[in-house]
């Protein structure tokens, strides 16, 4: 069930469980529990976390610490747990971007959210076009020398950087293990800028956030925008974005996806998987019903 991590001995499950909306305080807890145990039981042993989190920030990252101590603590050999930071985190010059100050401080800060000893793989989460690459990549170099991380990830970086950073990692013998971008019917970006060929053809993995648009992939739009939805709660997907246009391009893949047998949602998740060089994609869920939806695909 596991596929390759790039040319690593790393195993992910082809669907990932992404933390990012739905296991902050806003969330109630038994369900985030539910929805984590349900994951485990079911091989989705990649959990994916960052600093911002939440909502609040650090929310997420201190369920997931109390998932540790009421469920996970005997089994933490048996998960592959990432955090990230890059975002804006805490007030002040310190708290965003990719300096290494911000980075080793924040990892040190989720690693006592999180209640864990280290993490399997720690990323910059987003390209700092004004700190120098360097000082990024060698934060990343030691804070696996140190041994809070692992293995390290990039996400977002544009391919020029990429290139950098694959580089500048492996000759100092902490080869990138990940790349993490957008990619899924809507969004080719990775396709089309040369990103998913570069780690295929250089042994990084790639996994894909928003494999469902945030939603837009399913059939929770095709008939207008649900009171209860993320958009209707203008929750980071804005209605503006639901053009004529773009509901008429949901339509149609909703179609094809019907004349083969399969939701929407099942079409886009087995589209991302299908391209050459992905390697899990993290999907975020806010009940358990729509995880074993899912895992349907695999």
């Amino acid at each position: 069930m596991c596929r390759r991590c790039g040319r690593s001995g790393v195993l992910l499950p082809p669907i990932s469980l992404g933390f990012w909306k739905n296991f902050g305080d806003a969330a109630p807890y038994e369900r985030s529990r539910a929805i984590a145990r349900y994951a485990f039981d079911h091989g989705v042993v990649h959990f994916d976390l960052a600093n911002n989190y939440g909502p609040p920030y650090g929310t997420g990252e201190e369920t997931f610490g109390r998932l540790m101590d009421d469920d996970f603590r005997p089994y933490r050999d048996e998960l592959f747990i990432a955090t990230k930071a890059g975002y804006d985190m805490w007030p002040g010059p310190y708290g965003n971007w990719g300096s290494r100050k911000y980075l080793m401080s924040s990892l040190d800060q989720s690693l006592r959210r999180m209640r864990l000893d280290y993490v399997d793989l720690f990323y910059s989460h987003r390209y700092d076009p004004e700190t120098p690459l360097e000082e990024t990549l060698q934060a990343l170099v030691d804070v696996v020398r140190q041994g809070k991380a692992l293995y390290v990830g990039i996400s977002r970086w544009p391919l020029e950087a990429l290139k950098f950073a694959e580089k500048y990692l492996r000759e100092r013998d902490v080869p990138l293990l990940i790349y993490q971008g957008r990619l899924n019917l809507l969004d080719r970006a990775p396709i089309e800028e040369g990103v998913l060929q570069f780690c295929r053809e250089h042994g990084i993995g790639f996994i894909s956030f928003s494999p469902l648009a945030q939603g837009l992939l399913t059939d929770r739009y095709l008939n207008g925008v649900p009171e209860d939805s993320r958009m209707a709660l203008n929750f980071s997907l804005k209605q503006s974005a639901l053009t004529p246009k773009l509901l008429q391009k949901l339509r149609e893949l909703n179609s094809e996806a019907i004349a083969r047998g399969e939701t929407l949602a099942e079409s886009a998740l087995k589209w991302v998987l299908e391209q050459n060089g992905v390697t899990s994609v993290i999907v975020g869920v806010s009940s358990v019903a729509q995880l074993e939806t899912n895992l349907k695909v695999i």
